[in-house]
């Protein structure tokens, strides 16, 4: 996941983060993060692999939220009860938390 997650970021439309910002944002992750492992990922994206480990990942290890722009994963708006929200919508609703 965190590898993908470098990919997403290495594209052309984050540009401007530079490498240094992405590594130590990956450091952070990596030390904040619970990790699962999976055994036997999900097969629902023939198109799209990728999508398979993000929502198998998310359903092993009980996530409440998938935060993604990916076309494919926010079509399904829900999976297993794991809602996929924007980056906007996730910031939204940890603000809502706050007050």
């Amino acid at each position: 996941m965190l590898a993908e997650f470098a990919d997403v970021l290495a594209r052309d439309k984050f540009a401007e983060i530079k490498a240094s910002q992405i590594n130590s944002l990956l450091a952070i992750l990596a030390r904040k993060s619970v990790f699962v492992d999976v055994k036997q990922p999900l097969k629902l994206f023939a198109e799209d692999p990728d999508d398979d480990i993000v929502l198998t990942t998310a359903y092993e290890g009980k996530a409440r939220y998938i935060v993604s722009g990916d076309k494919h994963l926010m079509r399904m708006k829900e999976f297993k009860g794991i809602k996929v929200v924007t980056v906007k919508d996730m910031l939204e609703l940890l603000k809502n938390l706050k007050e």
